[in-house]
């Protein structure tokens, strides 16, 4: 029975064993009665249909055939018969079609089990073999088994004749340091050009015949083959000569292009959409094409959301985050020097927030109505008074500030009562809110604020601050009780003359409350903001030393060392924070934890899916489900010998910075980048050093260390890139880092970073690298006796509309005014208080 010809896809589906073909015996290729097919490969890591290159050839699939599928050694050149066949791959199990022809089934554990064999013509795919015309056959096509010079022994010819035109004509010093693909053009072009005697382009039979090669040359075994044969096998056209096309074809040469205008490409895509990235890279017999983000293959990575990668080798990326954006470079496998590069661009809508929302003020006082609006490109921001614009009312009493971000109103009348809607608009999308002004005789308060507070953990309780007035509105003594408990939430301790307390870490949540760990206490208590009493104390394991506020699944971490040295140390997690009770208290499986790291939110990311663990002493990260609580890898770091010691994260782009530990005196070792797309390090973060700190939108790093006097700032581009705004020295150490957002640039902002030794406090614009330094904020407090203390002084910002900055000295607090970057006030006796946090409206 005449076989037709028959398109095979060979589809390894995943967890398949790739497919392994070797080349046949000529007698078995050449047998007429053999089908022709056409085996579309592709491999199980790619995890997608990802097309691998067609490989032509002529399988051989009998009944009883005990080996593996054989295909001929010469595969790419079976005849235009059989190339001007359209074929279609597919991946789907189902469909398999072995029934469809008769005598010709799978061998049991055969590769094409996981296949599909149909007939494919003209691009349709067809259930039922249909009649087919039969191809006009080449004369390669009608070899015979006896044949002089079959397939195998021809492939074999081709390589003795690029061998010898190498020895005849010797590449030039310059090429031979060219990659073997490209030498071999050269090759085949010098071959070209010494068969082709009269010069006109095409090489006919007699110039073929003129070519004699001696027998010394030849193996034994295909005296039969001749350069003659070239005619005979690759002449597609069947016009009785060779072209240089052609006999790049017949030695599988791969000829690239990529129009200049093509090398760079830039796609922009919404935040949320998908979109598809195509290599511009054409040519014949072009390998298959390999993607890169930040230098790494991404073709074999079983990735979320780059999860395949079509039949024309596009890159798909599947609901785009600002994580994707960055440059992408495509090239054929085996010509790197080739490349495209897709710089993707990804637009964010606008998110804003008003600040107030609502206020009651007396007639002549000054009022001021903030904006802030973060998206891509930035937004533009427009008020409206009562549903009309106010930029047609500018004056010396109303005016825009910091690009528009605030209204100010110089002495408030009756008549600026009204509703003011701050409306953010970019290319992709607008967003709006309303601040309420009411201007009163004797201006209400309903009730007291408790919000706009800065709560200070010091030796001597609770310390509720006031930053605006300069005063503590309330003090919660070591003594006061526990809501709940009516415990004393600073018990005495025997032995100690005076009653204290002793604070490790405390988050705030949703503004509502603020958990607070004590770890000699073995407990976590919590503050309830709006009754400004603390509501219950929850049971932690022992020496419970740093929270950490995971707002995406509103939980508090806790870890506790177990003991000093932290030879027990472990994880729990409180879940449902934000209730203020009722909560339950989960202790993961993960042991050995030295530190851990949960991405914080913004505007524009408000939710967080993973978090990592750094071990004792172990150069790796763990990645960890923050739902399930389930490790689910671990990135090894041991490449670089970093022992991982603070992490900062930006979504611009997908960053994580690693501080690694320093081992001894010597200089410290530089930060490591870990790409969040692909879970992998991209090694050093240039020759930066220190702890990294991140600006809330993700635009800004700054790295300090409190043992070196470099200050490196780093701003990430819209475009994902990583570039050096500044690189400082300062006089000695830097203890902390607090962001100021600009008063002036709504898009820019400030640090505030107070040295580790002296009563200075370092100020920074970060868009122009200009200093200042704030001097004599007194001696910092005394490091605690207890290991579990943070930075010896710190600084806390009032958050994002805030203008106040904290900072406590051994025995009170300095408030600095960031509007007007100048102390603000002092307030005395607060010993230690080193533990600060910032609630905002409630």
């Amino acid at each position: 029975m005449e076989m037709p010809l028959l398109s095979v896809a060979v589809v390894p589906l995943k967890g398949c064993r790739p497919w392994e073909v070797t080349a046949g015996h000529p007698s078995q290729l050449e047998s007429p009665d053999i089908p022709i097919f056409v085996a579309c490969l592709f491999f199980p890591a790619l995890g997608s249909i990802t097309h691998l290159a067609p490989l032509i050839a002529r399988l051989w699939v009998p009944d009883t055939d005990p080996g593996p599928p054989r295909i001929g050694s010469d595969s790419a050149s079976l005849g235009p018969a059989f190339i001007k066949m359209s074929f279609c791959c597919s991946l789907h199990r189902e469909r398999l079609n072995f029934d469809k022809f008769p005598g010709k089934s799978p061998r049991p554990n055969s590769p094409f089990r996981a296949a599909r064999i149909g007939l494919a013509f003209d691009g349709v795919d067809s259930e039922e073999p249909t009649p087919t015309p039969t191809p006009t056959p080449t004369p390669r096509d009608l070899a015979k088994p006896d044949d002089p010079c079959p397939m195998a022994d021809y492939a074999r010819l081709k390589n003795v004749l690029l061998v010898l035109q190498a020895r005849r004509r010797p590449l030039p010093d310059g090429d031979t340091q060219q990659d073997p693909a490209s030498q071999k053009r050269l090759l085949v072009e010098s071959l070209f050009a010494d068969l082709d005697a009269d010069g006109d382009g095409h090489l006919s039979s007699s110039e073929l015949a003129q070519h004699v090669l001696k027998e010394q040359d030849l193996e034994e075994g295909f005296l039969g083959c001749s350069p003659g044969d070239l005619l005979r096998f690759d002449d597609y056209n069947n016009d009785g000569s060779l072209t240089l096309h052609e006999l790049y074809t017949a030695f599988q040469v791969v000829q690239l292009t990529l129009a200049p205008e093509d090398r760079v490409s830039v796609a922009t895509v919404t935040v949320g959409l998908s979109t598809v990235l195509t290599c511009a890279i054409r040519g014949d017999l072009r390998p298959p094409i390999v993607w890169k983000r930040n230098g790494l293959t991404l073709n074999f990575m079983a990735l979320e959301d780059i999860n395949d990668f079509g039949e024309d080798d596009s890159l798909y990326i599947t609901k785009v985050t600002t994580i994707h954006m960055g440059n992408y470079t495509c090239h054929a496998s085996g010509h790197e020097e080739l490349f495209q590069t897709h710089v993707l661009q990804v637009n964010v809508p606008p998110v804003i927030r008003v600040y107030p929302e609502t206020q009651a003020q007396e007639p002549g006082v000054a009022v001021s109505l903030k904006c802030h609006a973060e998206g891509i490109p930035m937004p533009r921001i427009t008020w409206l008074k009562n549903g009309m614009d106010v930029s047609t009312q500018m004056s010396k009493q109303l005016s825009l500030l910091a690009n528009g971000s605030e209204l100010h109103i110089g002495s408030v009348r009756y008549e600026d009562t009204g509703a003011y809607t701050c409306i953010a608009k970019n290319e992709v999308g607008v967003d709006e809110d309303i601040s309420s002004l009411f201007i009163e005789d004797s201006a209400r308060k309903t009730r007291l604020s408790v919000g706009n507070m800065f709560y200070v953990f010091s030796d001597d309780g609770i310390i509720i601050l006031h930053p605006a007035d300069c005063e503590i509105q309330r003090h919660l003594k070591p003594t006061e009780k526990i809501f709940m408990s009516y415990e004393e939430i600073c018990p005495q301790v025997e032995g100690n003359g005076t009653q204290s307390c002793q604070w490790a870490s405390a988050v705030n949540i949703r503004h509502r409350y603020i958990y607070v760990a004590q770890p000699a206490l073995n407990r976590v208590l919590v503050v309830d903001v709006q009754a400004q009493k603390v509501l219950q104390s929850i049971g932690v394991d022992p020496l419970p030393a740093k929270l950490s506020y995971d707002k995406s699944h509103d939980q508090v971490w806790v870890l506790s060392w177990g003991d000093v040295h932290k030879s027990q140390s472990s994880l729990q997690v409180i879940t449902e924070a934000s209730t203020g009770q009722g909560q339950h208290l989960i202790r993961t499986p993960f042991a050995g934890v030295d530190d851990f790291f949960i991405p914080p939110t913004n505007l524009i990311i408000n939710h967080i899916r993973f978090g990592f663990i750094f071990n004792m002493s172990e150069p790796a990260v763990h990645k960890v489900d923050l739902e399930t609580l389930v490790l689910l890898k671990t990135i090894s770091l041991q490449n670089h010998g970093c022992v991982p010691q603070a992490m900062a994260h930006t979504h611009l782009g997908g960053y994580f910075f690693i501080q690694c530990q320093q081992d001894g005196p010597a200089s410290a070792a530089p930060q490591l980048l870990l790409d969040s797309v692909t879970d992998s390090v991209l090694g050093p973060n240039g020759d930066v050093t220190g702890t990294p700190h991140v600006s809330p939108d993700g635009r800004f790093v700054v790295s300090t260390a409190a043992t070196s006097p470099q200050l490196h700032v780093q701003e990430i581009t819209l475009q994902g890139e990583i570039q050096t705004l500044s690189s400082l020295k300062i006089s000695q150490g830097i203890s902390d880092v607090a962001f100021q957002h600009s008063f002036t640039h709504s898009d820019q902002y400030y640090i505030y970073a107070p040295l580790e030794t002296e009563p200075d406090l370092l100020f920074l614009e970060l868009s122009t690298g200009k200093t200042g330094m704030l001097k004599n904020l007194k001696e910092p407090p005394t490091v605690p006796a207890w290991p579990w203390g943070g930075p010896r002084r710190i600084v806390r910002d009032s958050g994002l509309f805030g203008q106040y900055l904290l900072i406590p000295a051994q025995e009170s607090l300095f408030l600095v005014n960031g509007r007007q970057n100048a102390l603000r006030c002092e307030v005395p006796g607060v010993k230690r208080g080193t533990t600060v946090v910032w609630v905002g409206e409630v």
